[in-house]
């Protein structure tokens, strides 16, 4: 399993996948709000979304895992 994780600390704006979703590498799975600018955070592998254990409008630290793919 492989996290893929916030790089910079914000709010989830807008969780795009949920669990048995299949991912590429390179597509968005989270967008993070962070002194009102939209961050897309991208898948860096393909898999399948195991888990999402935040929800829109959590505050998240950089390096926290977002959404969990094997």
């Amino acid at each position: 399993m492989q996290a893929i994780v916030a790089s910079l600390a914000g709010t989830v704006f807008k969780i795009l996948v949920k669990p048995g979703d299949a991912v590429k590498a390179g597509d968005t799975v989270v967008i993070l709000e962070s002194m009102k600018m939209e961050i897309p955070v991208e898948a860096d592998a393909s898999g399948v979304v195991q888990e999402v254990p935040h929800r829109e409008g959590d505050f998240v630290n950089e390096g926290d895992p977002l959404v969990i793919v094997s």
